[in-house]
This record gives structure tokens, C-alpha cells and sequence, in this order.
């Protein structure tokens, strides 16, 4: 699409919101491994800070003009990575169930799986939405939340953790929805003409 690169701010990769996601990238390993190893409280203290970035990032990307095409496709790779890596570590703890991670996996291997469709009608990415973001937040709240109802015993704790995961899956779909239906909409306009694939 002409014009799509206009909107960034920098093409830098070193920015220091795409920092922030980095270290976030770096910690995926960190918190998956003590996560599985039972080490709740150190793995507790890195996922409420990698939530934290998670927000600051993008806040700090707009505040410092530093939007970037690869901040743009790094925040949200990295975010599918954080939450595939915690779900499948507290799958092995036995502290969320299959059922649960199946869902949200499924989502994700579903909208890969049509990602070679995108790419062949001139598009990297879709547009993040409102729903994918709020979906994000929640499970990325959740999951701490989960974890430390278990650390510190507390069943209403694990319950309030549970409560948010299910509204983040429930989110978490309906933001997939839309991406589907984006991706309706771009292969309708690109077979009229309308958008042009890549030579």
C-alpha cells in the first residue's frame, strides 16, 4: 500500500521502546524455565514487569516519536511469544488445563496459518485493534495474577486470575474475528484492484 511507511516516526532499530522489547524477547526464556522449575516468586517479579513494558513501550514510542515498522511487528511477535511460553509453562505446573491453552493456540496457529495469504496480496501485517490490545492486557494481568494465587495459597486470588484469562480469551478470539475479516476485506480489494502485490 503506498504511503504505509510515512507513518512511521524512525527506521532506527536501537529506539528505546524497541529496547524494551528486546529485553521482554530475552526474558520469554528467563521466566519459562523458573516458571517450570517452581521458582514462582522470581518468575512472578519478571512477568509483572515484562506486562509493565508491554504498555510502556508503545506508550513511550508515541511520547518519544519513535514508532518504527520494525517496533510495529516486534511488540506483537513478541507478545505471541510471552504468552504461548507462559501458557505452555503453567501447563506443565498443572495450573492451567489444556482445554484453556488449546484455545488460545488455536487462535494463533489459525491466523499463521492464513499469513501466506496476506503476504500474497501486499500486506507484512494487519492492523492491531482495540479488542487484540484490551485481549492482550488481560491475559498478560491474568497470568501473574494465576501464579501468584498459587505462590501465596490464596484460592480468590487464583480465582480473580482466572476471571481475567477467561475475559482475555474470550477477547482474544473476538480480536481474531476481526483480523480475519480485515483479511476478507484486503483479498476482495486487491482482487479489484485496489491494493497491489508485492513484484
Amino acid at each position: 500500500m503506498a504511503g504505509v511507511a510515512e507513518q512511521w516516526d524512525t527506521d532506527r532499530v536501537f529506539t528505546v521502546p524497541n529496547i524494551l522489547s528486546f529485553a521482554r524477547l530475552a526474558a520469554i526464556p528467563v521466566f519459562t524455565w523458573l516458571i517450570i522449575a517452581g521458582q514462582d516468586l522470581p518468575a512472578l517479579i519478571i512477568l509483572v514487569v515484562s506486562a509493565a513494558t508491554d504498555w510502556l513501550d508503545g506508550y513511550l514510542a508515541r511520547k518519544l516519536k519513535q514508532t518504527s515498522k520494525l517496533g510495529a511487528m516486534l511488540d506483537p511477535v513478541t507478545d505471541r511469544l510471552y504468552i504461548l511460553a507462559t501458557i505452555l509453562a503453567l501447563l506443565f505446573r498443572d495450573i492451567l488445563p489444556w482445554w484453556f491453552v488449546l484455545v488460545l493456540l488455536f487462535r494463533d496457529l489459525l491466523l499463521l496459518a492464513l499469513y501466506p495469504l496476506l503476504r500474497r496480496h501486499g500486506r507484512d501485517q494487519l492492523a492491531v485493534n482495540w479488542i487484540g490490545k484490551s485481549a492482550t492486557f488481560a491475559l498478560l494481568m491474568a497470568f501473574p495474577i494465576i501464579l501468584l494465587g498459587v505462590y501465596i495459597e490464596i484460592d480468590w486470588v487464583y480465582t480473580v486470575g482466572w476471571v481475567i484469562a477467561l475475559v482475555g480469551a474470550v477477547l482474544y478470539w473476538g480480536a481474531g474475528f476481526l483480523y480475519l475479516r480485515e483479511l476478507v476485506q484486503i483479498v476482495g480489494d486487491s482482487r479489484r484492484g485496489e491494493v497491489e502485490p508485492p513484484a
